[in-house]
Parts: C-alpha cells; sequence; structure tokens
C-alpha cells in the first residue's frame, strides 16, 4: 500500500486527506510542523509528500515552505512532493516546481484532481523504483561480466549489447565456429576479438582477413598461401591466413563474397584441419578457431547458388547478432563521450542530436562524427551545429502522430519510464497510453 506524508499545521487538513485517500487504499501519515515531517522521513518509508507552505501563526510569506521543501529534497532526491498553497504563494510554488517539485494545488482543493495527481505522481514514482532496480541488476550482471571475462574494452551501457556480449562469451570457450551478423559499422570485428580473448587458444594469435576488400583471384592465396610461381607476381613462398592463425583465431569477415572455389577449400579445411598451399601438392595441418562474420542474408545467398549450404552450417555453428546502433540507444552517448577528443564534452543539444539520429553507419559513423565534431569545436563543449549532423524531419502538417519505430525509439531511451517517454513524443500520458494500446506495444 502507498504511503503518503501530509505535513500541516492544520489538523484538519491531515484528517481531510487521511479519510480520502483511505478510499483509495492509500496510508497517510501525518505531521503539524516541519520538523515533525522530516523526523518522520527519516523513519518511516513514504512515497509522495504533501506539505503546506506555512507552519506559524500570521505568517503568510510561504518562506517555510520554501525551506522545507529544500531541506526534503536534500535527504531524499527523488521523493514526489506536492505542495499546498493559497494563491498568494503562486509565485514561491511556481519557483519550487522550476527546482523540482511534483505539482502545487490551491487550497482548498478538488478532491478529484488531488487524488488523480497523487495516482500519476506514485505511478511515475513506482516506474522510477522497477527502473531503479532493474538498472541497479544491469550494474551487477555488468560488473560481473567485466570481472569474469576480457571484454577489450569495449563501450556499451545498453542491454542489447549486454546480451551480445554475454552470449559471446558464453560461447567463446566452447570449440565450435561462430558466425557474427550484424550490419556494416556495428562492430562485428570487436566481438570476435573478444571470442578470442576469452576463447582457449587466447594465447595463440587472432588473424583478421577481410574477405571482400581483396579480388576474387587473390582471397585463395590470402587464406591458404602460395608457393613461389603459383601465380604471377609470386616471386617468394608465402604463408597464408591459416598457417598465420595456427594455435589461434582466423577471423573472416564479410564471408559472404567468398568465391565459390574458395569456399570448397574452405569447407574441406574446416572439416580436416588440412589444406595446401597454391601451386604445392604438401599438406599442411593447423588447429585453428574460426569466426567468420556477414552483413549479407547467406541464406539468399545459398538460394542463388552463390553460397555452399554445407559450408553454411559448417560455420554457423552457433550465431551471434550484433543489433544496430539504432537498436541499442543507450550505447549512443557513452560511444560518442568514448570517441571524443580529451578535454571536450557534449553540451545538451548535442546529446539530443546524437539520441535523435538513426545512425544508418551504426558505430563507425558514430566514431567519425565525434571526431569531426572535436576538430570543429571551438572551445571545450561540443554543439549540436559542430556534430554536422542533417535536422530531424519536421513534424507533418496534417497533424500525423508518431508511429511505431518513433514511439519504440523513445520508450528506449526512457528506459520504459512512461512519463519520460511521453514527455520526448510531445503527447500526455494518456494520450500515449492510447497509442500503446492501439499499437500493441506493452506498457512496461
Amino acid at each position: 500500500m502507498p504511503v503518503i506524508l501530509v505535513i500541516d499545521d492544520n489538523p484538519s487538513v491531515g484528517t481531510a486527506l487521511d479519510l480520502l485517500f483511505s478510499l483509495h487504499d492509500i496510508r497517510t501519515l501525518c505531521a503539524q510542523s516541519p520538523e515533525e515531517g522530516l523526523a518522520l522521513l527519516a523513519r518511516e518509508p513514504v512515497d509522495l509528500v504533501i506539505q503546506d507552505m506555512n507552519f506559524v501563526a500570521d505568517t503568510t510569506s510561504g518562506d517555510e515552505g520554501v525551506a522545507l521543501f529544500h531541506r526534503i529534497r536534500e535527504a531524499h532526491p527523488d521523493l514526489p512532493i506536492i505542495l499546498l498553497t493559497a494563491w498568494t504563494h503562486l509565485e514561491a510554488a511556481v519557483e519550487l516546481i522550476k527546482a523540482g517539485a511534483a505539482d502545487y494545488l490551491a487550497k482548498p482543493w478538488d478532491d478529484r484532481k488531488l487524488v488523480a495527481t497523487v495516482n500519476n505522481l506514485l505511478e511515475l514514482a513506482d516506474n522510477r523504483r522497477q527502473l531503479d532496480q532493474a538498472r541497479a541488476g544491469e550494474r551487477q550482471r555488468r560488473s560481473a561480466l567485466e570481472r569474469e571475462h576480457d571484454l577489450r574494452g569495449i563501450v556499451y551501457a545498453d542491454p542489447a549489447s549486454e546480451a551480445a556480449l554475454t552470449l559471446a562469451c558464453q560461447v567463446a570457450r566452447a570449440d565450435i565456429p561462430v558466425l557474427v551478423t550484424g550490419p556494416n559499422g556495428a562492430g562485428k570485428e570487436r566481438y570476435a576479438e573478444i571470442i578470442h580473448a576469452n576463447s582457449r587458444v587466447a594465447a595463440g594469435p587472432f588473424v583478421a582477413l577481410n574477405c571482400g576488400a581483396l579480388p576474387a583471384d587473390l582471397i585463395e592465396a590470402e587464406l591458404f598461401g602460395a608457393e613461389a610461381g603459383a601465380y604471377t607476381g609470386a616471386n617468394k613462398p608465402r604463408e597464408g591466413k591459416f598457417e598465420a592463425a595456427d594455435g589461434g583465431t582466423l577471423f573472416l569477415d564479410e564471408i559472404g563474397t567468398l568465391p565459390l572455389a574458395g569456399q570448397v577449400k574452405l569447407l574441406r579445411v574446416l572439416e580436416t584441419g588440412c589444406f595446401a598451399r597454391l601451386g604445392s601438392n604438401r599438406e599442411r595441418h593447423v588447429q585453428v578457431r574460426i569466426v567468420s562474420a556477414t552483413n549479407a542474408d547467406l541464406q539468399s545467398l545459398i538460394a542463388d547458388g552463390k553460397f555452399r549450404e554445407d559450408l553454411f552450417y559448417r560455420l554457423n555453428g552457433i550465431e551471434l547478432r550484433i543489433p544496430p546502433l539504432a537498436a541499442r540507444p543507450r550505447d549512443i552517448l557513452p560511444l560518442a563521450r568514448h570517441f571524443l577528443a580529451p578535454g571536450k564534452h557534449l553540451g545538451d543539444d548535442a546529446e539530443r542530436a546524437l539520441q535523435r539520429h538513426p545512425w544508418p553507419g551504426n558505430v563507425r559513423e558514430l566514431r567519425n562524427v565525434m571526431q569531426r565534431a572535436g576538430l570543429l569545436a571551438r572551445g571545450d563543449t561540443v554543439d549540436a551545429a559542430d556534430l554536422g549532423l542533417p535536422p530531424p524531419p519536421e513534424a507533418p502538417a496534417n497533424g500525423d502522430e508518431p508511429d511505431r519505430a518513433v514511439i519504440e525509439a523513445a520508450l528506449a531511451r526512457s528506459g520504459g519510464v512512461l512519463a519520460q517517454a511521453a514527455a520526448d513524443l510531445g503527447l500526455s500520458r494518456q494520450a500515449l497510453y492510447r497509442r500503446l494500446d492501439r499499437l500493441g506495444i506493452p506498457r512496461t
């Protein structure tokens, strides 16, 4: 049952509010002086405070209420406070609203409005409490993850990233190939490094090859090596990536671009651990952990005859999906600060601009934006103009409401706090509820 503390020197006020709130399953504590109210707060769990603005007879300045508010706020920064005030105290009440008071109501109050305000604030406080508990749990999990595993200094704050990192560390110790999927610029190679760093072959080499960055006729030589004279320009023997990665991990990026001839040879190596350099019949044996990555739809490539199905199942011992940056919005600001030049910090408008941008280029785009902004900013503060991001699309003149993607992004930014998401969208909480129900989005 929620608990409300009423601090008012008039006993009839406490009695009336006690009766009113008891009809709505709310327990009321009453105090007739600031000192008594603060003492109650120190020993009783309270969900909301309703306080008067004057406590000494013939005093109407409201100064006592202002002082009480600040003492409560200092000791309980997140506790909602409603001010009961006469119209003569309106200016002081407005100033306290700016300082963090939840609301103010004039005496005599409207019972219906007061109950509605209290219920809204209690719901908001409960949401915040749940959010705080969830984030405390996140901090504990992240601390354990960072303590028990080598995360290679990765910067993250979003639960989606935490889930991907947890899976990466879980599969790292298994002797099976891992296929890392996700859009360009999302950080697939960093996750491959984390898998290697936490694997049984962590002491061995980590060798990376971007299959899409080489001409098709050189990929086999890069993978398996070549003897002198094996192709034009091969003046001396060269070691391939498999030999270089022996006893460690070979990361094959953009695996979907590997030519079919190379796929056949790669499949044989995965099955036998043996291969031969180009221009040689001598077989070599290696022990290599394979981690591959792609932003392509390999199933579609298989259907088109451009990728071998048997190779796909060899590579896809387990799939690790890296979500795009837009799907992990709580990563944006920590990453932006990480990429920013030392001595620079983000202004409020820059933070808002970063959170509104859709980031089609993912983490790579964010890094480039922050590096450029650090150079362009004239002072220590990076402003929105320094980012060079396109302005957000204007709201349509016909009054169209936000779509599912916009609402879900606002919910993600607010950590699920509906009141904050509603404010972000420019909606009332009730209007947001109606849209959530219409779109089938849970209110959690």
